[in-house]
């Protein structure tokens, strides 16, 4: 029999330090009370949840309508697509829509204990137990350790789609597991064996998880996939021969967990942007309130002094421009999609206490409609559905802090006026380019009016192989040509952690700091760049540039230097401006810059399904040409409308 007693902690971290025992395995609940859902037995529980109709009765005719239909099969061929020609989406789609149709059986299950409804949920399991693997081909290494491109079913990779899937098969063995037992005897059983083959097993023996953090930092994939495994091991490992197993990944997880609370900053900032909090640190803080839960609140993190957890609900609220719009570094999308699990930022704000966060929450609980979907994933369904204070509370208005800094990724956001997406908002930042899904940004600004981005970030399109491979950075998303940041002599920044913002100071109303380290550019010995929003009866933001370059000595006419905006809405070129009419009836801006500079724009027209859902079909850069200059300031303000306009 293999031994897995629980190995003693070789990294210490905030956790370590917080919880007053290191073996916790003493402090565990048994697993048949270890998630904080109760099982479809209880029928006053599920009565009482099945009294939230908008959200309840959505899903239950959705399951409904699709029930005797052919369940989404994701294929071979279109797994091997990610090698061939690039695509991911196809494979996944069809996974993601098998999990999510799994979902709902679920809940329409619990709720009605239909027959039919667990027939569905038994076919939904059967063909997860049957697929050939949990991982997503894009993140497969078979193809790296044995040439297969299909999934080597002796050599199971663990990643944020094995994670999803096990944890979605604990939840539901937990909420129905005497109902599949009466109907379906044996297929617990089918559960717990493949959750061991193709995730508790490796997860402990083979220790060489990029993702774990013990040879790099940790990013979004540490928590995501950590919190999954906790949720299996707590449920799913319940046989008494289990014992040790059990405490031994409960014990890895947490202490790989911590690794990724050790670099969480002070601030509680994620350099991955605003769309992967919600995968990254939010997950830690599940994970962590689930450990609690399981442990009857001997190992509370909420209840320990980690200024970094309490500070990460507030990361949020602090990326808000207005309504659905949002600061999107790196990665994210400025409007990102709808259903973002607030019920998990709900809870984490009330346990700490943070009422701006908890607001932030409740602004998205609108009457009448759903509190969770399945698009969430099962977990986070469930916990929303029972969580009775958010089904019950009350829309709130979001918090709109004036000011933010945060220093560990160098972000400023300040707003016209706080508590009101009304008027201009700046969003500014430093940092270097080698940040996690980093695109090369340094110096980069958003503007928004009315809460509605103007000047901004075009954010990413539909990954692919490319996306995370040697080319990414001929993505043109990527390139800092695509932001809103000088070209140098034709010279764009450079991607990697050593090409960095320098000097950087939070100034009133915004930063500044010197872009030259961001270019690989002999002779650019220094780009101050100032970014402001200067408040007062007409706000307005600047941004004034100043550089030292030598003279140009190479001979053929000297390549063009600009200063460069990417822009969203109409835009028209006037004398020394620019003259845009955003997106969704914000007001109209005007670009000012000096007389004498050249301007010319260029047009991007959009295609990819993740860019036109935000921007429509195009956007437009702004390029005003200063090759012969060595400093400029140009402007963002509400255009003012002539008489004759106004008439």
């Amino acid at each position: 029999m293999i031994s897995y007693a629980s190995p003693a902690r070789a990294f210490r971290g905030p956790l370590a330090d917080a919880f007053s025992v290191s073996d916790l395995s003493g402090l565990l609940v048994p697993s048949d009370r270890a998630l904080p859902v109760a099982p479809a037995e209880d029928r006053a529980a599920w009565a009482a949840i099945a009294a939230d109709h908008a959200t309840v009765d959505r899903i239950l005719a959705a399951s409904r309508a699709e029930h005797g239909t052919p369940w989404p099969q994701p294929l071979a061929s279109d797994g091997a697509r990610f090698h061939r020609d690039g695509d991911r989406s196809t494979w996944e789609d069809a996974a993601f829509e098998r999990q999510r149709r799994l979902s709902r059986a679920v809940v329409t299950a619990a709720v009605t204990l239909d027959e039919t409804a667990i027939d569905d949920v038994a076919d939904g399991v059967t063909l997860l137990c049957e697929q050939s693997s949990w991982c997503w081909p894009a993140h497969d290494d078979a193809f790296a350790r044995h040439g297969s491109m299909v999934p080597v079913a002796d050599d199971p990779f663990i990643d944020l789609g094995a994670g999803e899937v096990v944890a979605q098969l604990a939840w539901t063995d937990h909420v129905l597991g005497g109902a599949l037992d009466e109907r379906y005897p044996g297929l617990r059983t089918r559960i717990r064996h493949e959750a061991r083959h193709r995730v508790f097993d490796p997860f402990v023996n083979r220790r060489d998880w990029w993702w774990a953090g013990h040879e790099r930092t940790p990013i979004n994939w540490n928590a995501w996939i950590h919190a999954n495994i906790l949720v299996a091991a707590l449920r799913l490992l319940d046989e008494p021969d289990d014992a040790e197993l059990r405490s031994r990944v409960v014990a890895t997880a947490v202490e790989d967990l911590d690794r990724f609370v050790a670099v969480l900053p002070v601030d509680g900032a994620i350099d991955e942007g605003y769309g992967y909090w919600w995968e990254g640190a939010l997950r830690a803080l599940e994970a962590l309130e689930l450990l609690a839960y399981a442990t009857e609140g001997e190992a509370d993190a909420y209840t320990a002094d980690i200024p970094a957890l309490r500070a990460t609900v507030a990361y949020p609220h602090s990326m808000q421009l207005g309504d659905d719009w949002f600061v999107n570094v790196a990665d994210g999308r400025a409007k990102p999609p709808a259903g973002l699990p607030w019920s998990a930022l709900h809870r984490a704000a009330r346990r700490f206490g943070d009422a701006d966060a908890e607001a932030f929450a409740a602004s998205h609980r609108i009457s009448g409609t759903p509190v969770a979907t399945e698009e969430q994933g099962l977990g986070r369904l469930l916990l929303a559905i029972t969580d009775a204070e958010l089904v019950a509370a009350a829309a709130a208005e979001p918090p709109l802090p004036g000011d933010v800094w945060l220093p560990s990724v160098e972000l400023a956001v300040v707003r016209e006026r706080a508590g009101s997406a009304r008027g201009l908002t700046l969003a500014a930042k430093g940092g270097h380019n080698g940040e996690s899904h980093n695109h090369n940004d340094v110096g980069s600004f958003i503007v928004a009016v009315d809460g509605v981005p103007v000047v901004v970030d075009a954010g990413r399109p539909t990954y692919t192989a490319q996306t995370f491979g040697p080319h990414r950075y001929d993505i043109w998303t990527m390139q800092s040509s695509w932001h809103s940041v000088p070209e140098v002599r034709g010279i764009a920044q450079s991607p990697g952690a050593g090409f960095a913002a320098g000097d950087v100071r939070r100034e009133d109303g915004g930063l500044s700091l010197d872009l030259a380290g961001a270019y690989d550019l002999p002779g650019l010995h220094a780009w101050r760049r100032s970014i402001r929003l200067e408040r007062g009866p007409v706000a307005r933001v600047v941004v004034d540039d100043a550089w030292e370059l030598d003279p140009w000595t190479g001979g053929t006419p000297e390549p063009e230097t600009s200063v460069r905006m990417l822009l969203a809405g109409d835009v028209r070129l006037g004398p020394a401006s620019a003259h845009v009419v955003p997106l969704e009836g914000a007001r109209p801006v005007v670009v000012r810059w000096p007389a004498g500079i050249a301007a010319r724009t260029t047009t991007r027209d959009l295609d990819d399904p993740l860019l036109t859902s935000v921007w429509g079909a195009r956007l437009t850069r702004l390029e005003l040409i200063v090759t012969d200059r060595r400093s400029v300031s140009t402007t963002v303000e509400l255009e003012v409308p002539t008489l004759e306009e106004d008439r």
